[in-house]
């Protein structure tokens, strides 16, 4: 037998060693992930075209006046739609379709394509509520010279942005791809919101990388936090199986006009931190707070030491 026979051999008996340590239900196999999974540039290019619909003449690109302006979107509006119906045709051969359940009567690809009608009713409500953040943006950040900037720049807003899209598939029960447009924007800006979040208007992520707000959270109007902040959970609770709950509230309910600083962690599904408070830097909250109540951690005690260090104080030397 040739080398190259037993090198075949080899990677035969190592393909099965693979496929016998698979982890997954064996109806996972064939029966799932069908057709060609959306890749990033698919999720990049469903992204390009909201932002064009929901902020025509942003673009660099963008040559409009009020002329032609209306029939651009709309010419956009027919592309989002084309694309979106390709993905999410996909995604419910993946996981089924939730209006699709007990009725023979509907096909996948009808259902398919009632789900995208529907998004393509939401873009008005999702561009007012984009508004309202891009003017928070503004409002909030003196560094910001024009909503032009925050609209191309600010990775906060472009997090927001794709939140406001994916939790409208969210809601709509549509599988996969809200958490595909999430994760590609977590990697695409270091800020991670589950699309199951309730985020009210006005919302501003300000710098935002580090950022991590969990499937539960509750969050009102017009709320600003900084990059670092976690609002998560606490614990899992599980039921009498010992498996997960996995429509238990576990993220915390942040109220209206609330300031949350760099690095601060509020952590549970019944924490809720009251309307017009201020969260300080590094703090580490697990239970409510009253409205109008500023939470800080007690102040460190910083250590400073000038001149010539002696023999028992060697010079600090630090190597990055």
């Amino acid at each position: 037998m040739s080398n190259t026979a037993n090198e075949t051999d080899k990677l035969h008996a190592l393909a099965r060693k693979i496929v016998e340590k698979h982890c997954l239900p064996a109806q996972a196999l064939n029966s799932k992930l069908t057709g060609v999974t959306p890749g990033t540039q698919a999720i990049a290019n469903l992204v390009g075209l909201l932002r064009d619909i929901v902020f025509p003449g942003f673009q660099p690109s963008d040559q409009l006046d009020q002329d032609n302006v209306i029939e651009h979107v709309q010419l956009r509006t027919v592309e989002l739609r084309e694309q979106l119906r390709c993905v999410i045709d996909w995604a419910i051969k993946q996981d089924g379709c939730a209006d699709h359940q007990g009725s023979e009567s509907v096909s996948l690809t009808d259902c398919a394509e009632q789900l995208v009608d529907k998004i393509i009713h939401c873009l008005p409500d999702i561009s007012c509520a984009l508004k309202s953040d891009v003017l928070a943006a503004y409002d909030g950040d003196p560094a910001c010279k024009s909503l032009q900037e925050i609209v191309i720049c600010y990775p906060g807003f472009l997090a927001v942005t794709v939140y406001r899209f994916a939790n409208q598939l969210y809601q709509l029960n549509v599988p996969l791809l809200p958490r595909m447009m999430s994760e590609w924007v977590h990697g695409e800006t270091g800020i991670d919101i589950h699309p199951g979040a309730q985020i009210g208007k006005s919302f501003f992520v300000d710098h935002g990388t580090g950022v991590v707000i969990g499937e539960t959270c509750i969050i009102g109007d017009n709320v600003k936090i900084y990059q670092g902040v976690t609002l998560g959970a606490l614990s899992f609770p599980k039921d009498s199986n010992g498996q997960f709950v996995r429509t238990a509230k576990r993220h915390p309910t942040i109220e209206d006009r609330v300031v949350i600083y760099a690095n601060a962690i509020v952590l549970g599904g019944n924490t809720t931190v009251g309307h017009d408070s201020v969260l300080g830097s590094n703090v580490w909250l697990t239970r409510s707070v009253e409205p109008h109540t500023t939470v800080v951690m007690e102040k460190p005690k910083l250590r400073m030491r000038s001149g010539v260090p002696s023999e028992f104080e060697p010079p600090l030397d630090f190597q990055i």
